[in-house]
């Protein structure tokens, strides 16, 4: 879905319903809004349920004040108005109460943005704005003071979250990714001592995959191929739904022959992920007109090592980031279905991986399907995309059962001869 040619009542609607969705606001909280190129503003009303939010409720404030709708601004049009006049690069802003990152604003604290390699990249450096009373023009100025000083995200002192960008999108990609942080950090607490990313990892983090496949057009799509790309939007949009990646991280792929394998473009929402929008590499070329994922190259080198491979999943489920930003391991031996599924997970530092790719790539095996790249990532492999996506979803649950298992005394896991039993009950790779 090309999101650049909606509406913008249409797009404020739209997020809307996805913050609420993913329960990141409440009936009566949070705002958004668009600044057009004529200089007008849409925004969400005021004291009208989120939950049910259409098109025609959202309202317009002309450049020269005229409100045009059937409702009322959103209450806190004014630091909206003051952003966007302090800063002219911003064109969306967008205002919620997540639970997670409420938990920070009412501690004065703000979430470490070194946790995870990507994530300073994307949120900048955090704001703090202190407290006024909402709606207020005094909260209006502290707000939009933090904006003036080049932030992109803030926390408002007992209040939330704001967030701005070039448009909606990137608002909420940034938002998005800092309600991520935030809840892995609490989980992380949980766990033990947190490992933040020191400098020199964020900035190896960043050289991966920055020169691009040449490119080729397809003779044709072949049955298969089709298949593929049905089968994997659908599990994109699902891992999305169950929260187990966000927006614009999380990469899925698929071999489709010896030579050709579908992967996941760079940037796109993966929320309206379209099938022909994923991108098709050959060889070592990318289907024309196409970006995809920097991790293509990567996925190559998995596929050409391991014939039994056919499908890869990267992803950053909340749980199992709490426990890839501590020193603690994510025990498998819980459930039977869990280690018959993930085996015994591979750890990695991130920085071990950045420096010699190949060596992770010769990690994976039958009888180590699953790789936690620490402050990165979760990466599973299949005979299948089901397969691999099954393995994801499991490890996460896992994850979670372990964090609750520490407030009710501590995991009694599966032991050395039940674990011998399920190798031979299920005829397990050894």
């Amino acid at each position: 879905m090309n999101l650049d040619m909606m509406h913008p009542r249409d797009l404020i609607t739209l997020i809307m319903k996805r913050l609420y969705g993913y329960g990141m606001t409440t009936t009566s909280g949070g705002n958004l809004s668009i600044l057009d190129n004529e200089g007008n503003m849409w925004i969400s009303p005021g004291s009208v349920d989120k939950g049910t939010l259409r098109p025609e409720d959202i309202v317009c404030v002309k450049a020269d004040g005229t409100v045009v709708g059937i409702h009322k601004p959103s209450s806190e049009f004014p630091f909206h108005r003051h952003i966007y006049k302090l800063r002219p690069d911003i064109k969306a802003v967008l205002h919620a109460h997540p639970a997670a990152l409420v938990a920070f604003s009412i501690t004065g604290r703000k979430p470490n943005t070194s946790l995870l390699t990507k994530a300073a990249e994307i949120c900048g450096d955090i704001g703090f704005a202190g407290y006024e009373v909402p709606g207020s023009e005094a909260l209006g100025n502290l707000v939009s003071a933090e904006f003036e000083k080049g932030h992109n995200c803030i926390l408002l002192q007992n209040h939330g979250v704001c967030t701005s960008g070039k448009d909606l999108l990137e608002a909420f990609e940034r938002f998005e990714t800092l309600d991520y942080l935030a809840r892995i950090e609490i989980k992380a607490e949980a766990l033990g001592k947190i490992r933040p990313l020191d400098a020199e990892t964020r900035a190896l983090s960043r050289t991966l995959e920055k020169k691009l496949m040449p490119e080729f057009i397809p003779a044709e799509h072949s049955v298969r191929e089709c298949e593929l790309r049905e089968e994997m939007v659908k599990l994109i949009n699902r891992s999305y739904n169950r929260m187990l990646s966000f927006s614009t991280d999380g990469t899925f792929s698929a071999r489709v022959s010896q030579d050709q394998f579908l992967v996941t473009p760079k940037g796109l929402d993966r929320m309206n992920l379209r099938n022909d929008e994923l991108v098709l590499i050959q060889d070592n070329y990318r289907e024309m007109g196409k970006i995809p994922s920097r991790a293509a190259g990567f996925f190559k080198a998995i596929y050409d090592t391991h014939p039994w491979v056919n499908a890869i999943i990267v992803s950053k489920p909340v749980n199992v980031m709490g426990y890839a930003v501590t020193e603690e391991k994510i025990d498998t031996k819980t459930i039977p279905e869990s280690y018959i599924l993930l085996r015994d997970i591979v750890d990695i530092p991130c920085a071990e991986h950045y420096k010699d790719p190949m060596a992770t790539v010769k990690k994976i095996a039958p009888n180590a399907p699953v790789i936690m790249l620490r402050n990165d990532c979760l990466l599973t492999v299949g005979s299948t995309l089901l397969q691999a996506f099954d393995r994801l979803e499991v490890a996460e649950f896992c994850a979670n059962s372990l964090l609750a298992s520490k407030r009710l005394g501590g995991v009694k896991p599966i032991n050395e001869e039940q674990k011998k039993d399920l190798i031979k009950a299920f005829h397990l790779p050894e």
